[in-house]
């Protein structure tokens, strides 16, 4: 039995591409910003996969400790809700997650993270026909 795994979705927006790490239970662990050109959200799939594996972590909620990049920072949004993004090796935050309400959850995200995008597929959208 084939066990599923998780995906990238990428889409087009009205002013470029982003995507979408989703795990294989079907829940969106993490987005991108928006990139002007499909070629470059590709790259950041890349970069995500590649990265996500070997990034240090930095919890800012609880240290002023910088740990050097590709790193996952844990942070406090406004809502006083855990958040983490992936920043890669040139500084650049190349994914984001949603809102938790405990670290431990957030921490549960990172894992996932690290897990599907390694080999994680791309799935691009289907244009409907004309």
């Amino acid at each position: 039995m084939v066990m599923p795994k998780g995906k990238f979705l990428l889409k087009e927006t009205k002013t470029g591409f982003n995507f979408y790490l989703v795990a294989a239970n079907g829940e969106t662990i993490g987005t991108s910003e928006v990139y002007t050109t499909k070629d470059a959200a590709k790259k950041g799939i890349a970069s995500v996969a590649k990265n996500a594996p070997v990034a240090n972590l930095e919890d800012q909620t609880a240290s002023d400790v910088k740990e050097k990049t590709p790193k996952f920072e844990i942070y406090l949004d406004k809502k006083e809700e855990f958040r983490f993004r992936l920043v890669a090796t040139n500084g650049q935050n190349i994914l984001a997650s949603e809102g938790y309400k405990s670290k431990a959850s957030c921490k549960n995200g990172i894992e996932s993270v690290r897990k599907n995008a390694p080999d994680a597929e791309i799935q691009e959208p289907v244009k409907p026909e004309k």
